[in-house]
This record gives C-alpha cells, structure tokens and sequence, in this order.
C-alpha cells in the first residue's frame, strides 16, 4: 500500500535508458476509485506536466519510480481529476454516506499492484493531529466527489 505524500518528489527513471524523466507531482484519480496515473512534472525553468498511465509504471521503488519507456507519456488535459492540482481534493471535507464528518482530506492511500484506492487519512486539524493522530478511514466502494465534499461509504 502507498501513499501520495510517499511518491510525491521522487523521480522517475526509464529502465531501459537509465534517464531521471522528473519526478512525481501528483496522482491523477479516475472517477471509478482508482488512481488513473502519475503526474510527471518536467523541466528546470519550464515546467511541463505529463500524465504517466498507471499500468505502465513498471514499478514503485522505495527511491523512485520506474517506466520502460518515454512514448507513454500524455500531455495533461482540463479533465483530469488531481489530488492536488487546481480542482485539488486535499483539504475537501470527508463526509460519510450517513452524514458523519469524517476530517479534511490529508492523503489517500492506494494499491500499486492495481492503483485502487483503499483509504483515505484524514485530519482533524492541528493540534489533533498531535494529540491523537491522523485518522485513516477505509473504502472498498468509489468516492463520490463533489464540489464541497468528498462522500465515502466508510466499511464497518
């Protein structure tokens, strides 16, 4: 199981040229539960974006992220539903489907050998977070994210 914030920052290599690409900025979520793809960010001055589809990341490293190859890279679209990009969903609050307030959406947790999302850590602010800890709610079931809230069916 990984985490965005675990991902975020490394690089990523092809394999078969040895070639740093750049590094991991983003998951890219589909609307069905899992994660769509990695967003590669690009460049020293100019930064471009690219999405890397999740069934061609050849594997998660402790270190970095690898690729076989450069021709699966696809440009970015307006579409795409970010973790943490214009539309981002860290800080959305956490509903359940019951009407419980879960937190506010910190981080999301993810299997790499299927990209499904299986549970999300939330926040409960600050000194919260100290006291007790950041909490980690799991979902077998798709999110149904909205515009002011994220709405989950939290398992028993």
């Amino acid at each position: 199981m990984r985490t965005l914030s675990l991902l975020k920052g490394l690089p990523v290599f092809v394999t078969s040229t040895g070639e740093k690409l750049g590094t991991v900025f983003d998951l890219c979520l589909a609307e069905h539960g899992r994660v769509e793809g990695l967003i590669l960010r690009k460049g020293a001055l100019i930064k471009k974006s690219y999405l890397i589809p999740f069934e061609e990341v050849s594997s998660f490293g402790a270190d970095g992220v690898m690729i076989e190859e450069t021709t699966i890279l696809q440009p970015l679209k307006e579409t795409y539903q970010l973790f943490e990009g214009k539309e981002r969903l860290v800080g959305k609050p956490l509903v359940s489907s019951t009407g419980e307030s879960l937190g506010i959406l910190a981080d999301v947790y993810f299997q790499e050998e299927l990209g499904t999302i299986v549970g999300y850590e939330c926040s409960d602010g600050f000194f919260a977070d100290i006291t007790e800890g950041k909490r980690v709610v799991k979902t077998d079931e798709p999110p149904m994210i909205g515009k002011d809230a994220i709405i989950v069916n939290i398992q028993p």
